[in-house]
């Protein structure tokens, strides 16, 4: 993949989890931020309010039980998990960008694209994204397999994200060439750039270490209009139902200028309530990766019999 493409992954990564880290967010909660909480609109606000400080840990530490916590650092450094990385959108492009900003002379080639790309045309920005927005909402329209609510708070998304691209000042040189220098100056802080120095680092060591390299992209996106801290400080959270170890929440926040509301379910367990779709994502991680752990592991030695010789395997019928 050449610098330009990963360029061009490297901001849509950042854009897109930046955006879809908000939706889950909800305002600052009192409760104690080193254990889940025991009201579902309360375990939204904690997990929140760690994405907001750039607490990766504390937020993978508030996703899922303690028990599966253990168990995804183990996965991890047996190689078979990069979660919670792995949740984040476009996730399979974090380390090819990290790459891409740390090659050498990665701010003057990646200058050298939005020069030819993008410098000035702010016209052609503005259509693009015009564009992009009616696509993106006619396939959500068309896709099967989400909720109504889903459905409906996806198209909204789209649409303001297209809005928010038409008016912001992508085409300018002087800020992309702020925006690469920090992203490529933060890239340099991060202590690995491929599958082997993600393991080798552990799971809490990689997250602390690409927390600086979030908060980066957060202010980046804030220097173009798109202020994620401002949506995570503004939405609220309404607890709409409640039924066993099954319960709703509808979220409402304000993006790029917009109000925004999704309905989002959870599930309790071991006596905390953790967002229903990482908890099923994390229980098939972990059952993958249980598996691979025991078709890696060798085949038992066969016991001795009494006069000291290894027993002979009995013949299958």
């Amino acid at each position: 993949m050449s610098v330009v493409m990963r360029g061009r992954s490297a901001r849509g990564w950042g854009l897109v989890a930046m955006l879809l880290l908000a939706i889950a967010a909800c305002r600052e909660s009192g409760s104690d931020p080193a254990a889940a909480p025991a009201e579902p609109v309360a375990a939204v606000q904690a997990m929140a309010q760690r994405l907001a400080e750039d607490d990766l840990v504390g937020y993978a530490k508030l996703s899922v039980p303690p028990s599966q916590y253990q168990r995804l650092q183990q996965a991890w450094a047996d190689g078979h998990s990069q979660w919670p990385l792995t949740g984040l959108p476009l996730g399979d492009q974090l380390l090819p960008m990290l790459a891409a900003l740390r090659e050498p002379g990665a701010s003057v080639q990646l200058q050298r694209s939005f020069d030819r790309q993008l410098a000035g045309q702010a016209r052609a920005v503005r259509q693009a994204a015009q564009s992009m927005g009616n696509f993106g909402v006619q396939y959500l329209r068309h896709q099967k397999g989400y909720t109504p609510g889903q459905q409906a708070h996806y198209i909204q998304l789209v649409q303001t994200l297209a809005a928010w691209a038409q008016d912001a000042p992508i085409s300018d040189r002087a800020r992309a060439r702020s925006s690469i220098a920090a992203l490529v100056g933060a890239a340099a802080q991060v202590g690995f750039q491929d599958d082997a120095g993600l393991q080798a680092a552990g799971m809490e060591s990689s997250l602390q270490q690409l927390a600086p390299f979030i908060h980066t992209l957060k202010a980046v996106l804030a220097s173009y209009g798109l202020g994620v801290d401002e949506a995570l400080r503004s939405v609220r959270g309404e607890l709409l139902s409640v039924e066993g170890d099954n319960a709703l929440v509808r979220l409402q926040y304000e993006l790029a200028g917009r109000a925004m509301t999704v309905q989002v379910p959870l599930s309790r367990r071991e006596g905390h309530w953790y967002l229903t779709r990482t908890l099923a994502d994390t229980d098939a991680l972990l059952r993958q990766a249980d598996a691979a752990r025991a078709a890696a592991a060798p085949d038992p030695v066969p016991a001795p019999t009494t006069d000291g010789e290894a027993a002979t395997p009995s013949a299958k019928p």
